[in-house]
C-alpha cells in the first residue's frame, strides 16, 4: 500500500523530472520544452522505508518512462542517479534517484514481473485517518512464480532507450521511451494509463 500525503514538494515531482531530462540522452528532451504527466503508479517497498513510483511524462507526441525513489537519506555509491533534493512538507527531506541505480526499485520491479504482481493500492492520508486513493495508472507483471529473490545490488548501464539493470537474478531491460523494442525475450511489466494503449515498460530476462 502507498499513502499519498498531502504535502507541498519543493521542488515538484515534474520540474526535477524536466531538470533532469536534458542530461539523458535517450530522452530527447531540451531545456523549456513542455511535459506533462500522463499517468503514474507505484510499488511497494517491502520494507517500507523506500518511495518507489513510475512517472508516465508525455512531451513532444512520446511518453517517457521515468521510474523514481524516494529516500530519507543518500544512498551510499548512487550519486550518479541522483536526481534532486527535495523538501516535503510532512517528511522532510526527500533524496530523489532515477530508480534504476536502486536495489530496492529493481527488488520491487523484479517482484512485480516474476510473480505476475500489480502496482500498489494508493492510501491518501487525510487528517490524520487513511482514505481510499484514485489510481493514475496501472501495472501487471506476466510471470508466475511464487516468489521472488530479494534484489540487493545491481550494476545499470544505458544503451539507446534502454538501461539494463543486473541483478544477480536476472537482468531487467527498463525501456525509456515507451514502444521501443525490447532487446531481448523474457517476462514483461505492461503498463496503463489514461487513455493510451497498454505498452510493455520493462522485461525480465534470465541470467
Amino acid at each position: 500500500m502507498a499513502v499519498i500525503h498531502n504535502a507541498q514538494l519543493s521542488p515538484s515531482k515534474l520540474d526535477a523530472i524536466t531538470g533532469w531530462l536534458p542530461s539523458q540522452p535517450w530522452s530527447g528532451f531540451t531545456p523549456g520544452d513542455e511535459a506533462v504527466v500522463a499517468g503514474r503508479f507505484r510499488f511497494d517497498d517491502p520494507a517500507g522505508e523506500v518511495g518507489v513510483e513510475t512517472i508516465l511524462v508525455r512531451t513532444g507526441g512520446r511518453v517517457l518512462h521515468v521510474p523514481l525513489t524516494y529516500r530519507g537519506a543518500p544512498l551510499a555509491g548512487a550519486g550518479e542517479f541522483l536526481i534532486t533534493e527535495m523538501d516535503h512538507s510532512v517528511l522532510g527531506r526527500r533524496w530523489v534517484y532515477d530508480a534504476t541505480g536502486d536495489p530496492v526499485y529493481a527488488d520491487t520491479l523484479r517482484r512485480t514481473i516474476a510473480t505476475g504482481g500489480s502496482e500498489a493500492d494508493v492510501q491518501n492520508a487525510v487528517d490524520g485517518r487513511l482514505e481510499t486513493g484514485t489510481k493514475e495508472g496501472f501495472a501487471t507483471g506476466s510471470g508466475a512464480d511464487p516468489d521472488s529473490p530479494a534484489v540487493t545490488a545491481v550494476t545499470t548501464s544505458t544503451e539507446g532507450a534502454v538501461t539494463t539493470i543486473g541483478t544477480g537474478h536476472g537482468t531487467l531491460h527498463v525501456l525509456r521511451v515507451v514502444g521501443t523494442t525490447a532487446p531481448a525475450a523474457g517476462e514483461t511489466l505492461t503498463g496503463r494509463w489514461a487513455d493510451d494503449e497498454p505498452a510493455v515498460l520493462a522485461v525480465l530476462t534470465a541470467p
